[in-house]
């Protein structure tokens, strides 16, 4: 019984992301942005927890990934109409590596539906950091204001992180999760290539 839980934990934490996301939108209506920091950093958090619990105890799976991805998009684009909102200065201000930035993941995104027919869910070493730093920084800004080092950080590794996977999606044929990234795929090929 205890397996069988823990086997669903991750998706139980995604779904719960997923459906902070309406709750949120409400908090940004209503400008009550206190409350829509705390729920955003509590499930910027759990994206880091639910994929720690699937890689430790090995209960990944390919619906889980999906979800994920699900989730953290639609996270993600709850947090910008909440920087819309509440510190719309971040975007004005800094409005080409902003516009870079979303356009740079919405690319890549639209890219991934259009060969695959669902988000990439690669989860590359390199998107993964991109979406800690992406996370901190906007932790950090609702919780305590804007830090334009880290902001810029952030940028940088996003748009490197979502570059990758849009030359993932030119060589990978067919949909797949857990991707390290481009060299891995690179080497798996070369490997294939000499058998």
């Amino acid at each position: 019984m205890q397996g069988i839980r823990l086997r669903h934990l991750p998706n139980a934490i995604s779904a719960a992301r997923l459906l902070c996301v309406p709750i949120l939108v409400l908090l940004t209506y209503r400008h009550r942005e206190s409350s829509f920091a705390g729920l955003l950093v509590a499930a910027l958090i759990s994206d880091i927890v639910d994929g720690a619990i699937a890689r430790r105890f090995h209960v990944s799976s390919a619906f889980g990934a999906l979800l994920d991805s699900i989730a953290d998009f639609s996270t993600l684009c709850v947090a910008i109409y909440g920087i819309v909102v509440f510190h719309p200065y971040v975007l004005d201000e800094h409005r080409i590596a902003s516009t870079a930035m979303i356009s740079a993941w919405g690319l890549e995104c639209a890219l991934a539906l259009l060969r695959y027919g669902r988000l990439s869910s690669f989860h590359t070493y390199a998107s993964k950091v991109a979406a800690y730093l992406l996370g901190i920084f906007i932790g950090i800004l609702f919780l305590f204001g804007f830090e334009v080092w880290l902001f810029y950080l952030a940028v940088v590794t996003s748009i490197v992180g979502n570059i990758e996977e849009m030359l993932l999606l030119r060589i990978l044929p067919q949909w797949r999760t857990d991707v390290r990234g481009l060299w891995w795929v690179l080497r798996e090929r070369r490997v294939e290539a000499d058998t």
